[in-house]
């Protein structure tokens, strides 16, 4: 918008209507104190000022603009009839205008100038508008730079400090783990000579004094066999117990090892009347003994932590999947086996999910049930070792499900993982 400033009416008149007739927006006033206060209220592009005016002149004005943060960039265009004198002109530059025309005045070349000041006044601000901004990026720059340096000297401090903590941590933890193979070399020790004399007389005993006897005979061969496999579970959790301890892989049958764990678990199964179905299961690279341990904790909990009207009522599956997902979709030769056990027991709230994988941690008092509070958490520990995932997922007095998530192949970057 253009402000044209004229104490004559008839001259005002005359300039606005020549501007709207070019589509040029305009206001007027007819004194220059009128002119100081539109300005300081209103927005303009431009300011056709008359030099000679009764009270304040357009010196005076132009020269009062020049100390306005708000007005000093507006280009101002002096209109004079009288003062033509070179001497005039001079101070109407030095007051601060960008261009002195004397009248008469060519209406073309006076809207060229308009049009020419209009589109300065408009490219200065928009510089302005910009610089403004490129400064507020700059110091929005500046404030983030001096934060992420305090982050930084912040982060390295706490880097420090936490690396000689875990320095600590870790001496304790190496003096904890010695001791803890040093117990458990003891203890496996003292538990494989029972249990070596337990083979050794049930040997005897069917050899000897059982012969004909089929039926006493079978459950002389499930005692043995079920102490050797009770040797090798400890043997493996002796080895589980030594983090650094390379674990041996290889082929495993898992039909086979829920299969020898039913034979074991016979005595619970019939005496809760338990209904157990095995789908079919892959094959996958695995430790064995640890595995066999993974599922006897899930079945005999099943088993164990069964409601009171209903008999046990177990379900194993078992399909590939297509990655390390617990939704992950079925896939005939997907690299993962995603392996669910589902019953039919008295459940437990799902806020419980992760205290139930925690060592030591129990839901229930040993009253009501027997048990250490390890055996999930030893199932969580033997998962990880196999570089896979466990979780679960419960409804109270309905049952609950746990799906377990490993790779069928044992690969060499598995390895270098559980080694480390």
């Amino acid at each position: 918008m253009v402000l044209i400033v004229d104490d004559t009416p008839e001259n005002l008149f005359s300039l606005q209507k020549t501007l709207e007739s070019h589509n040029l927006d305009s206001d007027i006033a007819e004194s220059g104190e009128e002119a100081l206060k539109k300005i300081l209220k209103n927005n303009y592009d431009l300011i056709i000022l008359d030099v000679q005016m009764p009270g304040m002149d357009g010196y005076e004005v132009a020269e009062t603009l020049a100390g306005y943060n708000r007005a000093r960039n507006i280009p101002i265009l002096f209109l004079s009839a009288v003062n033509k004198d070179k001497k005039f002109i001079t101070r109407g530059y030095a007051s601060g205008a960008m261009d002195y025309i004397t009248k008469p005045v060519d209406p073309d070349i006076l809207l060229m100038k308009v049009k020419n000041f209009i589109r300065l006044s408009r490219q200065t601000q928009e510089l302005q508008q910009m610089q403004h901004q490129l400064q507020e990026e700059i110091e929005i720059r500046k404030k983030a730079q001096n934060e992420l340096d305090n982050l930084v000297q912040n982060l390295e401090q706490t880097v420090s400090n936490r690396t000689l903590e875990l320095t600590q941590s870790n001496r304790e933890l190496e003096a904890s783990n010695h001791d803890l193979q040093q117990f458990a070399s003891v203890a496996s020790h003292d538990l494989k000579e029972p249990l070596r004399k337990i083979q050794m007389f049930a040997s005897i005993v069917r050899e000897k004094a059982l012969v004909s006897d089929e039926v006493v005979i079978s459950y002389l061969n499930r005692i043995a066999a079920s102490a050797g496999r009770m040797e090798q579970l400890i043997h493996d959790l002796l080895n589980f117990s030594r983090l650094s301890v390379e674990v041996t892989f290889s082929p495993t049958n898992l039909n086979s090892v829920i299969h020898g764990i039913l034979e074991d678990l016979e005595y619970q199964i019939k005496e809760k009347e338990a209904i157990i179905e095995v789908g079919e299961l892959p094959i996958i690279d695995a430790a064995d003994g640890q595995l066999r341990q993974v599922f006897q904790n899930l079945i005999s909990n099943a088993i164990k932590f069964s409601g009171k009207e209903l008999p046990p009522h177990i379900v194993i599956k078992g399909e590939r999947v297509s990655s390390k997902d617990f939704s992950a979709p079925a896939a005939e030769e997907g690299e993962w086996c995603r392996i669910t056990v589902t019953d039919n027991g008295i459940g437990f709230h799902e806020q419980y999910l992760d205290r139930i994988f925690t060592i030591f941690q129990r839901l229930h008092s040993q009253e009501q049930y027997e048990g250490t509070g390890i055996g999930l958490a030893i199932t969580r520990k033997i998962i990880d070792r196999h570089q896979g995932i466990i979780t679960a997922s419960s409804v109270i007095n309905e049952g609950s499900t746990f799906t377990l998530i490993l790779p069928v192949k044992h690969t060499p970057a598995i390895k270098e993982a559980i080694q480390d």
